[in-house]
């Protein structure tokens, strides 16, 4: 008589870390599918041709040198907000604060031109705008911190709560130096430029791309050779193992987590002074959530989240001229951009893990 034991009919086992050039293999795939899949639902919901509508996105982020600039631009300011979740996010530290961080070095920055734009040369205002928004972000974000470090709570919360602090706080000081009630500083200092970024080499965002590759470079160097970001690595694999190895765990996280909010202060500032030269409730505009995604795809690798940021950028811009081009509704142009990012984050999945076909086997009695 015959036993037979009933497997699943799929099985998914772990598999071991990857090479780059299989990773990157993996991701080019899914790309590939992704744009399959896109394509099918432009032609058949759509009704248009795919290959146009991919000529239109990519017109519309490099379709002119205006846009071009643009998009450089924006993937800058993802890519420094992206920069600043890394030491935390290595360190299993959620944090989700990043709107919140970057509205207060915005804020600081806009009070700065505000109070001082006029009165104060521009390069020694840049110089205390820049730290005194790394200062308020780094603060802001080092009260979850100890309260992680000394009573263990839920970061992710706590962050996502500063948020909301950080957005009545923005709104508070427009209102109050709004003398128009109109609910918006509007554009600071227009006619004097004090506090905004000059033009470099003739560019006018050739600044905000020094500042973000002096950052990007920082923290790959931090996280891969410095002694705290050694320390940061070992917390986040094991807590314990950090004790064990005499590490000061509650001093890391707050040093990590510093650093993560300076960098959101200092992406503020960047947004402030070097892009929209005003302050609102919505000057981080979601950055902070997308740069989760940023990072996590690139495992906190500061090159890789260039290009991520890059590609994340595009679609973004891309979704907007199909939008305007054909005609189509922001919701259909999102749809793509979804289907694109969805088979992106799946392409993480066939990174890690290994699915294979499960057999029911026979046994003889």
């Amino acid at each position: 008589m015959e036993k037979i034991h009933h497997r699943s009919f799929l099985r998914v086992t772990k598999k071991d870390e990857a090479s780059l050039p299989v990773k990157a293999l993996v991701i080019a795939i899914a790309i590939f599918c992704a744009l399959l899949v896109s394509a099918l639902f432009i032609y058949f919901v759509t009704k248009l041709d795919p290959v146009s509508v991919y000529v239109s996105m990519f017109k519309g982020a490099f379709g002119t040198k205006r846009r071009a600039w643009i998009t450089i631009r924006d993937t800058c300011l993802l890519l420094l907000i992206s920069l600043s979740l890394a030491p935390a996010f290595r360190m299993r530290f959620w944090n989700c604060g990043a709107e919140g961080q970057i509205l207060l070095g915005g804020l600081s920055t806009a009070a700065l031109m505000i109070y001082f734009g006029n009165k104060i040369p521009t390069p020694l205002l840049l110089l205390i705008m820049m730290v005194i928004s790394m200062i308020c972000g780094g603060l802001w974000a080092l009260l979850p911190a100890v309260f992680k470090a000394k009573y263990d709570t839920n970061e992710t919360l706590f962050t996502l709560m500063m948020n909301y602090v950080g957005i009545q706080l923005v709104e508070f000081f427009v209102d109050f130096w709004d003398k128009k009630q109109s609910h918006s500083v509007g554009i600071i200092n227009m006619n004097g430029q004090g506090g905004w970024f000059p033009a470099v080499f003739g560019q006018q965002y050739t600044l905000n791309i020094l500042i973000v590759v002096i950052v990007t470079v920082f923290v790959y160097v931090y996280m891969k050779y410095s002694k705290h970001g050694y320390e940061g690595a070992v917390v986040g694999e094991s807590v314990a193992t950090a004790k064990y190895a005499g590490i000061n765990v509650p001093k890391v996280i707050r040093n990590n987590v510093l650093l993560s909010g300076a960098i959101a202060g200092l992406a503020g500032f960047v947004e402030v002074a070097g892009i929209s030269h005003t302050i609102s409730n919505n000057t981080a505009g979601g950055r902070g959530f997308t740069a989760i995604i940023v990072c996590w795809l690139a495992k906190f690798n500061p090159f890789a989240m260039s290009l991520i940021s890059l590609f994340i950028v595009f679609l973004s811009k891309g979704a907007a001229q199909i939008s305007s081009d054909f005609g189509l509704n922001e919701f259909a142009s999102q749809i793509i951009t979804g289907i694109i990012l969805f088979f992106i984050l799946s392409s993480e999945f066939f990174n890690n893990y290994k699915v294979s076909f499960a057999h029911n086997r026979k046994e003889g009695r």
